[in-house]
């Protein structure tokens, strides 16, 4: 049986003992129950809730994101879908009353297993200074085949539409994955001398040449032949879904090899979870279910772009050896000459390592000097580098004043 439909009837058959694990958790938390008052009772509702939530597949978070703060004053935020495309969406975070000289930021999400939703920290902490558009990707598996293929280059088509969409004196933030398609398209749009090239391009933890410091990630994609990721880790979707038929990398093969490098921190997490909730410990047990709620939401890739991101991006290195091609025709980043350049990595990245996001700055050889920089942020793992307080308050002031900065060079630039 395909493995893809082995998981989703495995799924099946667990959900009468998931309706049974939530009516206990239901009976033993009833305060009008006395047996939910002893320590028996906590524990079989902590078990229970426990065996729900690990067995549960779990839907696109919210981004809940309602207001924000600007010059000390709340405002409200609409999420709009300002333009679709078969594979994403693109969303804007409308604020009421921000000022219309704050700079257009359009936010790349990473296409790798989990939702744009991954960033809602990098959006609230961006939105009181920026007019945020973020790519919305859709789950592989909602995509009817008719809609066909999604490779590398529509990953660098889907950008440069965006971009286009916006028009002039955007900046573009590229967050791990999407920093070479980004550099791509930013490359192509360049030697174009398209007018809706960005004003500056911020990529963060992006994997530019991993052949620099390689990692664990790294070396798994470098030591395995194209063969076995195609055999070995490509599923057809299964009749239950929009996109039966459809070429997939399975969100939920991508989340057990996140967890997989972290095993013990995970089962600690759920062993520590447990025990807050026998403890009647709500907002530690709150804040567990927070994050695991995202971090176990996971979509489906499709199969194309996947393959197409190990062999060019982990195997082949293309872009930094000059070879990546998006439609025939061959990525120069020599061409960029005007679009400022900041890259921000972490000293603690396990999974992209310091020097593979530096490394574009030696690519874009014509960017003159007062058009880049470069942040490398100590004490902070892979996704620290856009969630957390060290993303607050020492990263984004630098993203912050570059892209003000290069913001008002461009206008300046284009009213000459």
């Amino acid at each position: 049986m395909p493995l893809y439909h082995f998981h989703e009837m495995q799924h099946a058959a667990l959900a009468p003992m998931r309706l049974m694990a939530q009516t206990m958790q239901t009976m033993f938390t009833n305060p009008w129950m006395p047996f939910a008052h002893t320590n028996t009772g906590r524990s079989l509702a902590a078990g229970a809730e426990l065996f729900e939530r690990i067995t549960r597949q779990y839907p696109k978070p919210p981004f809940n994101l309602p207001i924000t703060e600007i010059n000390g004053h709340k405002v409200a935020v609409h999420e709009e879908v300002v333009m679709q495309l078969p594979f994403c969406n693109l969303l804007h975070f409308a604020r009421d009353g921000a000022a219309k000289t704050d700079p257009k930021v359009l936010l790349v999400a990473p296409m790798s297993g989990h939702y744009a939703t991954l960033l809602r920290g990098t959006v609230e902490a961006m939105l009181p200074d920026h007019d945020i558009y973020i790519t919305d990707w859709v789950n592989a598996r909602d995509v009817p085949l008719s809609k066909g293929d999604f490779t590398f280059a529509s990953y660098v088509d889907y950008l440069r539409s965006f971009l286009t969409f916006l028009g002039p004196n955007t900046h573009i933030m590229a967050v791990c994955q999407p920093s070479v398609p980004v550099l791509a398209a930013v490359s192509l749009m360049s030697e174009d001398k398209d007018p809706c090239r960005p004003a500056s391009m911020v990529m963060m933890g992006g994997p530019i040449d991993t052949r620099q410091s390689p990692t664990a990630v790294n070396e798994f994609a470098d030591t395995h032949e194209m063969s076995w990721f195609e055999s070995k880790v490509v599923h057809t979707v299964p009749m239950s879904y929009a996109g039966r038929g459809r070429r997939v990398y399975p969100g939920f093969l991508q989340l057990s090899g996140f967890m997989s490098m972290n095993m013990d921190r995970h089962m600690n997490a759920h062993l520590h979870y447990y025990r807050h909730l026998i403890k009647g410990d709500g907002d530690s047990a709150e804040k567990h279910r927070e994050f695991y709620d995202e971090y176990l939401s996971v979509m489906d890739l499709p199969a194309e772009f996947y393959l197409d991101t190990i062999r060019w991006v982990f195997k082949e290195h293309a872009l930094p050896e000059g070879t990546l091609m998006i439609h025939d025709r061959r990525v120069d980043t020599k061409a960029i000459t005007d679009v400022a350049l900041l890259t921000v990595e972490g000293e603690r990245d396990d999974i992209t390592g310091a020097g593979q996001t530096i490394a574009a700055h030696s690519l874009c050889s014509s960017l003159p000097d007062d058009l880049r920089k470069h942040h490398l942020q100590p004490k902070v793992g892979h996704y620290g580098i856009f969630n957390g307080r060290r993303w607050r308050e020492e990263i984004l002031p630098h993203v912050r004043d570059f892209i003000r900065a290069h913001g008002a060079r461009a206008e300046k630039q284009r009213a000459a």
